[in-house]
């Protein structure tokens, strides 16, 4: 349902740098970087006396894949029976929009620089309803409007928006446009639907066969550069019934589908454009009137304010802990150490012999580890290239083409890390521990997401990737991060153990009866809703980015988060270990992986509260899809959140091990 966009301890050198990433990704002129360059438009007679370098007159209009906030399926243009473009040409994709179902390609829609149309005609398209070939084609068409399919254009790599009031008279540019309406027989409408009131009909479909187009330029004739640049591209698409072809005048009734399709229907397709000139939007610019109209800066800094609120609580208890108890603590270990008079150690103490035995399922535990790290270090770098404007919404697939290629470069560490851990538990199976870290996670990953694919295969869907794209994957798998996994474990094996402060006894100490609140399962439970309530709302315009199709551009304030939730993720996880290790409990290892890494159970909570309150996908193909990406996600975050609150607690349990004297 179309509509307005629903509410998607640091020091402060740091905290206002990142302020000012934030700010700076909600700028047009963060998003043009060297590789973006502009293109000049000018009139033919212009054209010809600049020469062929220097402007073109001809501006082409490009169409990508259709989708829907009611579908995970999206569809290529080809796919609805549209016009089509005679020598269709398609412009190179990179990995992240194949991965994405982006299918860009020419349309008919062909414009000279300032050259205004009046109802000119695209094509015709006639359906029979004794040729069966006729009527599915006409069924998908219906389909598209009653699950609301929407059009995405692109003029001089810029989305072609359907601006149109929304509530409280804000305005809001949607970077697409709908196929249709259709009026259900119950009466039920769209609200798009509405701007017409023609569009009354009830168990009727009205095709927009129809769009003004409305292109903006800025001229350069002041400027050191010929011609003229772009700086937007708005339509309105409108419903028109067309019957004479050779009077076309783009007026009277609407473009009526009945439901029963009984007898021969003629569709034609129009457009209309014009060519304004506004010199006081800039090139660099161009993208602001978009992204300004999506309100979601004030809830943003909300998001911010109240991830900050949960850090500083944790930061006040860690810091009380470790300035004032622990502390006492440690005074009061050594002296009695250093009395004469023998006496008995309690505490956390009173395990130093027993705190760094290994683990059990050590193996697994390193494997997460190695996979935890790797993506750890993915996150990073590509969030901090997304605040800098490297992969803003222009640079279309940049992101995840990031990820991905970055993923595939960083098996080194993911190798290293697990390696040096699993020696560190005294295990001796490395082989075993290479290959899991190589394979394990990354199959698990590649397994559902060749699942989801083979359902968007059979459905047609244009998300499906194809068969070479997934030879390419696997190539880069086992041929680029197989073996610099191997290399990262080579290293890793080739180095001593971690050294621990304290020795460990040969017999393990039994641990008395713990609390309800010092359990292991209380206490993971617990652990991860700080970390949840840092990242919820930031949360809610990730999943509507993906699925209700909004666009996110905020990486200044994901970034922001992300430093949070590392924060917050150490915090809580070094205070539960501190509990469990002062009752007496010295199984700390899962333990503090898991307390971090249950913030993934909170957000596949969310997801699936999300899928049933927000969003309005019917189907049971939709419903796998949509669920079968969340757990890549799931798992994803369970390692990054799990791996994080396994060092700091490392850390943690190292250091205050190390300040004490033991016998």
């Amino acid at each position: 349902m179309m509509g307005r966009p629903r509410p998607n301890g640091l020091s402060v050198p740091l905290l206002l740098l990142l302020m000012v990433l934030g700010g700076r990704a909600g700028l047009g002129a963060a998003f043009y970087l060297p590789g973006l360059a502009p293109v000049s438009f000018c009139e033919p007679s212009d054209a010809k006396q600049e020469g062929s370098a220097g402007c073109s007159p001809n501006i082409e209009l490009f169409v990508n894949r259709l989708d829907s906030v009611e579908s995970v399926l999206p569809y290529e243009y080809d796919a609805f029976d549209f016009c089509k473009d005679q020598t269709e040409e398609r412009p190179s994709e990179n990995l992240g929009q194949v991965l994405f179902g982006e299918r860009i390609a020419s349309s008919p829609y062909k414009f000279t620089f300032k050259k205004d149309e009046e109802c000119k005609k695209v094509c015709m398209k006639s359906y029979d309803p004794q040729n069966p070939e006729d009527r599915n084609k006409l069924d998908f068409l219906k389909k598209g409007m009653q699950l609301n399919y929407q059009h995405h254009w692109i003029i001089d790599n810029m989305p072609v928006t359907w601006c149109y009031n929304v509530e409280d008279s804000l305005k809001y540019c949607n970077p697409g446009f709908p196929v249709g309406c259709y009026i259900a027989s119950d009466g039920r409408i769209k609200d798009f639907c509405m701007m017409s009131d023609e569009f009354n009909k009830k168990n009727t479909f009205y095709l927009f066969n129809h769009v003004d187009i409305t292109i903006t330029y800025h001229s350069g004739k002041d400027e050191n550069w010929p011609g003229a640049r772009l700086v937007a591209a708005q339509l309105e698409p409108k419903s028109f019934k067309h019957t004479d072809i050779n009077n076309l005048s783009c007026k009277g009734p609407p473009m009526e589908i009945p439901a029963e399709f009984n007898s021969k229907l003629d569709v034609i397709y129009t457009y209309s454009v014009k060519f304004e000139e506004n010199n006081n939007i800039k090139w660099a610019s161009r993208w602001d009137y978009i992204l300004k109209s999506m309100p979601h800066t004030n809830i943003q800094w909300f998001s911010i304010m109240n991830s900050l609120v949960i850090v500083l609580f944790l930061s006040g208890m860690v810091a009380m802990i470790l300035l004032r108890t622990l502390h006492k603590d440690i005074a009061r270990y050594n002296k009695i150490d250093s009395s004469e008079d023998a006496q008995e150690e309690f505490g956390w103490k009173l395990v130093h012999g027993d705190v760094f035995r290994p683990p059990r399922k050590g193996m697994l535990l390193s494997v997460f580890l190695g996979q935890g790290t790797q993506i750890f270090i993915m996150t990073f770098i590509t969030l901090f290239l997304a605040c800098l404007g490297f992969l803003s919404p222009a640079n279309r697939g940049a992101l995840m083409t990031c990820a991905v290629v970055l993923w595939v470069l960083l098996g080194t560490p993911a190798g290293y890390v697990s390696a040096r851990m699993y020696k560190t538990f005294r295990g001796e199976k490395w082989k075993t521990n290479v290959l899991l870290t190589a394979l394990f996670c990354p199959g698990i990953v590649f397994a559902d997401f060749f699942i989801m694919n083979l359902i968007l295969w059979v459905k047609g869907s244009s998300a499906a990737i194809p068969f070479g794209t997934l030879v390419a994957i696997l190539a880069m798998w086992f041929g680029i991060s197989v073996p610099l996994t191997f290399i990262g474990a080579y290293f890793g094996f080739k180095e001593k153990p971690l050294e621990h402060p304290v020795r460990t006894n040969q017999i393990p100490r039994q641990i008395p009866e713990q609390s309800f609140f010092t359990k292991p399962l209380p206490g993971i439970v617990m652990g991860g809703i700080l970390p949840f309530g840092c990242i919820f709302i930031q949360l809610f315009f990730i999943l509507n980015s993906i699925w209700s199709h909004q666009m996110y551009y905020m990486f200044g304030f994901l970034f922001l988060v992300f430093i949070i939730l590392l924060i917050t993720c150490s915090e809580a996880t070094v205070l539960l270990c501190y509990f469990h290790l002062c009752a007496e409990d010295y199984h700390w290892w899962w333990r503090s992986f898991l307390t971090s890494s249950f913030t993934a159970v909170y957000l596949f909570i969310y997801a699936i509260h999300y899928f049933f309150s927000k969003l309005q996908i019917t189907g049971v193909a939709s419903t796998i899809l949509y669920f079968g990406y969340t757990m890549i996600m799931v798992l994803i975050f369970f390692l990054f959140t799990g791996t994080i609150g396994f060092f700091a607690c490392f850390w943690f349990v190292s250091k205050i091990y190390s300040v004490v004297k033991v016998d």
